[in-house]
């Protein structure tokens, strides 16, 4: 049975890579650094670092090839090793949360309708720990669902939740008094 070109490619392109093909490695980096780098970006609003995370997670991949059983498997990895990247980094630098006055001013990858709304958001979102900013930025960025954030994060579920419970109401609250909407 022939494979649609879709289905096939990822999986002849991780093989490859697996057998020191360095143009599918490239392949495969180039499919997924959007998704590295997007999520590193979200977490410390700082394009140098999370450009050098995105390297980082690029040359462990590198080196842990050979463990990559799919293309589910990899992007699952992928956003494990970046996730645990970021709080790695931020212990290191001892980065602490930064008041909104100090935030950067993110990058959008799209345009929401208001523009001083979504640079409001995205300082306010900038000001939670880093636990709870990266299973925000993993729910709400990475579109991803609680359980596959504990899975990714190795946290338990309820903690996800309680993380994005308490997340939300802090940034429902933060928002309050910011836009001073009651």
């Amino acid at each position: 049975m022939h494979r649609p070109e879709s289905a096939a490619k990822p999986v002849e392109s991780l093989a490859r890579a697996k057998s020191g093909d360095e143009a599918a490695f490239a392949d495969l980096v180039r499919d997924h650094q959007t998704m590295v780098y997007s999520i590193a970006h979200h977490f410390f609003r700082d394009r140098a670092l999370a450009e050098d995370l995105a390297q980082e997670v690029f040359l462990h991949l590198f080196q842990n090839l050979a463990s990559i059983e799919s293309p589910a498997h990899l992007k699952f990895w992928l956003r494990k090793v970046t996730s645990h990247r970021c709080i790695d980094y931020s212990r290191r630098q001892k980065m602490k949360t930064i008041s909104v006055d100090e935030a950067p001013e993110p990058v959008s990858m799209f345009d929401l309708p208001d523009a001083m709304m979504q640079s409001t958001l995205r300082r306010i979102v900038a000001t939670l720990p880093e636990k709870a900013r990266l299973v925000v930025t993993l729910r709400y960025q990475e579109d991803l669902d609680p359980t596959e954030i504990a899975e990714i994060i190795d946290m338990p579920l309820n903690t996800v939740k309680s993380h994005l419970r308490r997340s939300l109401v802090i940034l429902r609250e933060k928002v309050s008094r910011t836009l001073g909407v009651m």
